[in-house]
């Protein structure tokens, strides 16, 4: 938003000087307070200082009449009380002079230094120069400006401290040394004066100094300077570099359960020149990764987000920029980057040990891939850590995937947030774990859920998490907008895939249970290993190792955010016919191997698809499917018998005895399901306590006469 109208170096609107002395001082009296404006009384205080007017208030409208005819008819708008400016905050110079000075202070707390540096240098450019001719010091806008000089020394100090906070000693030595002489006491100046001074004049100058100002302050005050400052005095006496963290704010709260895997990533750190964390999005890499900068070996951190990055040919103009190394991203409006911003950021890093922390590079992973192969091949010393959904493909990386949380730090965690949106809430321990399992171990799921405490019970959450994205949204506003919904934070990772890997995942979420490689490409096609490569690297989907073999799963929460889409594109019924043709052939192979020659292996697959099985199994009771729920009716039959799992075997019997009584299989799913009339108890373990007839009669086990009827509700087998 352009500034339309200047009172601090001149008095202007729209680059028109107002030369009336009356006028100037109507338009800073209305710009004091640029939200209520002025009363009548007080214009009239604030104009006719000496002499009233025989009729103050008409005076005051002739006043206005004339600022309008000028400026505008729609500048001045009429109150209750008095007037007003119609104009926004960042449209007057000495308001957004306020909104330059608070953000600059905000990025300064969250340690994002160039950021503040930026808002310094534009605020200040609002009062650049000497301020227009001399005039009355009683006037209203020469009292403006004095109220608005403190917050001009306040962008100076901000300006310094940033620019010494970048690593721009040079620059910074000048404001530095204007913000100490107007706050001699200000031991966050000094101590970064010291730091310059040993940068550019060595640490022997620095000390010097130091020694004056200690000196100085216990002649005076007989007091010792500050911890801080003292800390900078022993480093220089050590000869060591400053402990400096760009970009690293300070935690608002404990991070937990996260002990082991900061000490895994600072292990990595060590051993390897890059590191990416990887994980599902709402998992806390770049909470970690805040962490890690703040223990590092390193003594110089830089921490830059890329989340604002849209184009992979900006990455290493924004990274320039954040450094300090560049005027601006590459095609913004108001700066350009150098011609080589790697050259730059390598200047800002310099030689010795550096870790520069690259967060939320997923969408651009390109651009930070080649960014970071240009720094690595060009500096020995630099290591980088990398937060992202997917790796950077480098082979100087090494990738640490985050994992969920455990049960116990989800409950932990719920309980602090729960009690500190509603420190009376009732958080009976186990409907808290209980509601926690069905969370998938995100940090940011359940920070989202415990906020719900303020209008719900624990309880009256789970029973409304079948609807999580409609229930887990309105994060904390000092989040990033992305966070602030589950279904935002699982979208972001979803937009990043190709039209291929969205319709695979849409089907993929077909299996409750995870699947197998060989599963995938059955529901899939040939091209089922490239499309789980690229949802393996977006972190949707995650690979293990189990005793029988490799296995994708989802988190729940992408499952179900995958289910709706798939619905929302109306391949419900084909996804399903995949899925329940893969249960089919499953259970035919596996109908009868318990009885094989490795009984403990096929045991061992037939529970791992357990919750696949029961799943296809309802679809195929709902869709009348004969062969299917023949063939899960037998290997779940199977399983569960070998259990002894006698409910859910009565359960199984009941649903699904009376659909199979009236099945007649064709010869060819006879040949491939029963085999000798022997074999059918063999298949079907539970047909030896009432066989329909003899074994020698041929029947398939799936033609016996269950008794009983199907059940009104879900069975308790599922």
């Amino acid at each position: 938003m352009s500034t339309d109208l200047t009172l601090l170096p001149r008095v202007a609107y729209r680059g028109q000087e107002v030369t009336s002395p009356r006028l100037r001082s109507l338009l800073a009296l209305l710009a004091g307070d640029l939200r209520t404006g002025c009363g009548i009384e007080r214009l009239v205080e604030g104009l006719w200082q000496n002499e009233l007017p025989d009729r103050p208030a008409k005076a005051v409208q002739v006043l206005v009449s004339r600022a309008r005819a000028l400026l505008g008819a729609d500048v001045v708008t009429s109150t209750p009380t008095g007037y007003r400016l119609a104009l926004a905050e960042g449209q007057v110079d000495s308001s957004a002079l306020l909104l330059h000075a608070a953000a600059s202070a905000d990025r300064a707390r969250a340690g994002d230094h160039a950021g503040s540096l930026a808002a310094a240098e534009a605020g200040l450019a609002l009062w650049d120069g000497t301020p227009d001719g001399p005039h009355d010091t009683d006037d209203a806008v020469a009292a403006l400006r004095g109220a608005r000089s403190p917050v001009r020394s306040a962008l100076v100090r901000a300006q310094a401290l940033a620019l010494a906070r970048l690593g721009r000693h040079a620059e910074a030595a000048g404001p530095l040394a204007v913000a100490a002489s107007e706050h001699p006491r200000d031991e966050e100046v000094l101590a970064e004066l010291l730091r310059g001074e040993a940068a550019t004049a060595g640490p022997s100058a620095a000390l010097t100094r130091y020694e004056a100002y200690r000196r100085e302050l216990r002649d005076e005050l007989g007091t010792d300077p500050g911890a801080a400052l003292r800390a900078v005095q022993q480093e220089l006496l050590r000869g060591e570099a400053p402990v400096v963290r760009h970009g690293v704010p300070h935690e608002p709260n404990p991070l937990l359960g996260r002990d082991e895997d900061i000490a895994a990533v600072e292990r990595l750190l060590r051993s390897h020149r890059a590191v990416t964390v990887v994980g599902s999005g709402g998992l806390g890499k770049t909470r970690l990764a805040h962490a890690v900068s703040r223990r590092t070996e390193q003594r110089v951190v830089h921490f830059v987000p890329l989340v604002g990055v849209t184009a992979d040919e900006d990455v290493a103009a924004e990274v320039a920029s954040a450094l300090g190394a560049g005027e601006g991203r590459h095609g913004a409006v108001n700066g350009h980057a150098s011609a080589d911003p790697v050259s730059g950021i390598l200047g800002v890093l310099g030689s010795g040990p550096v870790l520069l922390a690259l967060d939320n590079c997923e969408h651009v992973i390109r651009g930070a891939a080649a960014l970071v192969q240009a720094l690595l091949s060009a500096s020995k010393d630099l290591r980088v850590l990398a937060t992202s959904r997917a790796p950077l493909g480098l082979t100087s990386e090494a990738v640490y995937a985050l994992p969920e949380l455990g049960l116990d730090t989800s409950v932990e965690l719920f309980t602090q947030r729960a009690r500190a949106a509603r420190p009376g809430v009732k958080l009976p321990p186990d409907a808290v774990a209980e509601l926690c399992r069905h969370l998938d171990g995100l940090p940011l799921a359940v920070e989202l859920a415990a906020a719900r405490v303020r209008v719900m019970s624990v309880p009256e959450i789970a029973r409304r998490l079948g609807d999580r994205f409609a229930l887990l949204r309105g994060g904390a506003r000092d989040v990033p907008e992305r966070h602030r919904t589950l279904h935002a934070v699982v979208e972001w990772s979803w937009n990043l895939l190709s039209e291929d890997a969205r319709a695979a995942l849409r089907t993929l979420s077909v299996f409750p249970g995870g699947f197998s490689g060989g599963a995938a490409e059955q529901v899939l096609g040939q091209d089922a290993l490239f499309l789980l490569e690229q949802l393996a690297g977006q972190s949707l989907v995650t690979v293990v190792d189990t005793p029988v073999g490799v296995r994708c799963r989802m988190l729940e929460t992408v499952r179900e955010f995958s289910a709706a889409r798939r619905a929302e594109a109306g391949e419900e019924d084909e996804a399903v016919s995949r899925f329940l043709a893969w249960a089919r052939d499953f259970g035919v192979a596996y109908h009868d191997v318990l009885f094989g020659a490795e009984p403990l292996a096929a045991w061992e697959e037939i529970r791992a698809e357990q919750d696949n099985l029961v799943l296809a199994l309802r679809h195929a009771l709902a869709r009348d499917d004969g062969p299917t729920t023949a063939a899960l009716t037998a290997v779940l039959a199977a399983l569960w018998f070998t259990d002894s799992n006698y409910p859910r075997l009565a359960a199984l019997a009941a649903d699904t005895g009376p659909p199979l009584s009236h099945y007649h299989p064709a010869n060819s799913s006879r040949s491939r399901s029963t085999g000798s009339g022997s074999g059918c108890t063999r298949c079907c373990p539970a047909r030896r306590a009432r066989p329909e007839s003899s074994p020698s009669s041929g029947r398939c086990c799936t033609r016996w006469a269950w008794r009983g009827s199907r059940p009104a509700t879900p069975p308790p087998y599922g």
